[in-house]
């Protein structure tokens, strides 16, 4: 995991500013790519019965609508920008702790995945989010609204390369284990993302809190 940024300095509200023209054109589109593969994992995941298939379909949700806020708020000061990473890392958290539920489901119905429905549509995902992650990539260390962008990106082309190994393992075992497993290692990874979001959103807000003279009690 790449580790945080540090903190921001007292006049970051005019240094973190991201270049809005170039940057608001790839959130549409990363935005348009989300929405789009949420459709067709979710379709897929129910009818194939795989459990990492729908934690990815509902990351590219959440992914979607982080996109969508961070649009929202990309022309607005620092403070809105870093109360909009909360917001979104309290989504991740909530998607990590579903994604460790609906593992459990699975794991007592003892459904087997299909395993070519999780090969092809994993395929598709990768590509998707490897666009995605290529056009973002000049924006990771920016302030933690920017981070939180690429991190939800990045989690998004490991998650597509776990669902692929998982498929291989269904395969070849003709057990739902590795498709369970991908799924438990997902959850963890966007609650640990989820954790670092939280931390460098709390420090720009502090900092900003402090070069304003206001006491901040984050």
């Amino acid at each position: 995991m790449t580790s945080v940024p540090g903190h921001c300095c007292n006049h970051c509200d005019a240094q973190s500013t991201p270049p809005r023209a170039g940057y608001r054109r790839l959130l549409w589109i990363a935005l348009a790519i989300n929405f789009v593969m949420f459709a067709v994992e979710v379709s897929t995941g129910l009818r194939g019965g795989s459990a990492s298939l729908l934690a990815d379909s509902l990351d590219f949700l959440g992914d979607a609508a982080n996109y969508g806020i961070s649009l929202f708020v990309l022309g607005l000061g620092l403070s809105a920008r870093a109360n909009a990473s909360r917001l979104k890392a309290l989504s991740m958290l909530a998607f990590g702790i579903w994604v460790l539920g609906l593992a459990a489901w699975h794991l007592f119905s003892g459904r087997v995945p299909s395993a070519p429905t999780m090969g092809v549509v994993g395929t598709c995902a990768l590509l998707a989010n490897g666009t995605v992650a290529a056009l973002l990539f000049r924006f990771r260390d920016g302030d933690s609204n920017m981070r939180s962008v690429w991190l939800c990106t990045r989690n998004d082309v490991l998650g597509n390369v776990a669902v692929l190994l998982a498929a291989f393992g269904v395969f070849g075992t003709g057990s739902a284990w590795p498709d369970l497993v991908v799924a438990a290692i997902m959850s963890l990874l966007a609650l640990t993302s989820a954790t670092h979001i939280l931390r460098q959103s709390n420090a720009e807000l502090r900092d900003h809190a402090i070069g304003r003279g206001v006491p901040a009690e984050l």
